[in-house]
C-alpha cells in the first residue's frame, strides 16, 4: 500500500521525487551539500592545532588563507594550495588523520536525509560520484559513510611518490573545473546532480536534473532562474 503524499515529510517527498526519476548516474558536492560547513578549512585549522605541518608552512599558509578570505586569492588556487602544503607527508598519515578529524568534527554535521537518499540511490544500482574542491583524503573518509566508493571521488588531489604527497596537483575540481572533471572522467550523462554553492553551478548545468541543496544566496538565485529544485535539509532554514 502506497503512503498518501500528504502524510510524507518534505524530506521524504524530496527523496521520493529523486528516486522516482530512476537515475543511473548521480553526482554530489560534499561540503554544504552532504554535510554542513567547510571540511577543507576545518581540517586545515585542526591539523595546525595538532602540529601536523612545519612551522614555516603554517606561517605561510595562515597568511595565505587570510588573503583568500579577503578575496586576494581565488578559490581554485587556494584549494590547490591547501593540498600541496602537505608535500612530503605520508598518505597513510593523512588518511589516519582524516578519519580522526571527520569522526570528531564533521560526522555529526551530516544531513540525515542526504545520507538516506545517497544510500537509497546506491541500493537501486545508481552510480554515485562525489565531487569536491576539498582534499581527497577527507572527502574519501567522509563519503564512505554514504556508501560512495573511494574510486568515485573527484576531489583536490596531488601525485604521490613512494607513498608520500608531492606538491604536484592531479586536479582541483572547483567552479568550471568540476564540470570538466566529470566530463573527462565519467564520460557519460549525469542524470541528477546536487550542489550548494556558486562553485557547483557549472556541474549542475550539465545534469539532466539539477538540485540546489542548502544553497548559498548566489546559487539559490541561479537555481530559481533555471527552475532547478531547491531543497533545505532539516535545520538549515
Amino acid at each position: 500500500m502506497k503512503t498518501d503524499p500528504k502524510f510524507l515529510s518534505p524530506n521524504q517527498q524530496f527523496a521520493d521525487s529523486i528516486l522516482a526519476l530512476r537515475p543511473r548516474v548521480a553526482v554530489f558536492d560534499c561540503d554544504g551539500t552532504l554535510w554542513s560547513g567547510d571540511s577543507g578549512a576545518d581540517f586545515f585549522h585542526w591539523e595546525i592545532e595538532r602540529g601536523m605541518l612545519p612551522p614555516k608552512t603554517v606561517e605561510w599558509a595562515t597568511a595565505r588563507y587570510a588573503d583568500y578570505k579577503q578575496g586576494k586569492v581565488d578559490e581554485e588556487t587556494m584549494c590547490g594550495e591547501m593540498v600541496t602544503i602537505h608535500a612530503g607527508i605520508a598518505m597513510q598519515t593523512l588518511e589516519e588523520a582524516a578519519e580522526e578529524f571527520f569522526l570528531a568534527v564533521v560526522e555529526h554535521r551530516i544531513f540525515p536525509e542526504m545520507l538516506r537518499l545517497v544510500r537509497e540511490l546506491g541500493s537501486t544500482g545508481c552510480e554515485i560520484w562525489a565531487v569536491s574542491s576539498t582534499n581527497d583524503w577527507v572527502v574519501r573518509v567522509g563519503v564512505k559513510r554514504f556508501g560512495i566508493r573511494a574510486s568515485r571521488v573527484l576531489a583536490a588531489s596531488v601525485y604521490l611518490e613512494e607513498g608520500r604527497a608531492t606538491n604536484r596537483l592531479v586536479r582541483v575540481p572547483s567552479g568550471p573545473g568540476k564540470a570538466t572533471a566529470i566530463e573527462q572522467i565519467l564520460r557519460k550523462p549525469v542524470d541528477v546532480c546536487f550542489g550548494n554553492s556558486i562553485h557547483d553551478a557549472a556541474m549542475l548545468e550539465i545534469a539532466r536534473h539539477a538540485f540546489a541543496v542548502n544553497p548559498n544566496p548566489d546559487l539559490e538565485k541561479i537555481a530559481l532562474e533555471n527552475n532547478w529544485h531547491v531543497h533545505w535539509p532539516a535545520g538549515t532554514k
